[in-house]
């Protein structure tokens, strides 16, 4: 099951790409010298236009076989049986292991995606504070 990112948010690093990508591109082609902030630009929109793509693909969150795992880069997982509390506090949910903990922002999540997020929580029966 994949736990999806706000639409939003993907709207957002997708908009701000396209921007970064138009300043850029109209300051190196319309101007005799471009400067190297132009060049600066452009690479600020591929860095906004990775990372709605990688976003895109890969979404928030992952749980399969027993497995939690937030995506992103450095992929942080914790195996679901371990969880011994779930601590919910300001829209952030923290999972504690004996070993690891795992912060879960809610409000990048979709709305949908947080229900069954909640659902497969409460399947849990473990510690909420």
């Amino acid at each position: 099951m994949k736990i999806q990112y706000r639409k939003k948010r993907l709207n957002f690093s997708l908009i701000f790409g396209i921007l970064w990508l138009s300043i850029s591109l109209l300051g190196i082609f319309t101007k005799e010298n471009s400067s190297w902030t132009d060049y600066g630009f452009l690479i600020i929109s591929f860095l906004y236009l990775g990372t709605y793509l990688y976003e895109k693909k890969n979404q928030y969150m992952t749980i399969e076989n027993g497995v939690i795992s937030v995506n992103k880069p450095f992929e942080k997982k914790i195996n679901l049986t371990e969880i011994k509390q779930i601590k919910k506090f300001a829209g952030d949910y923290t999972l504690k292991t004996d070993k690891a903990e795992l912060t879960i922002n809610t409000h990048i999540i979709e709305p949908n995606s947080l229900s069954e997020l909640d659902a497969v929580l409460e399947k849990l029966n473990v510690e909420s504070d």
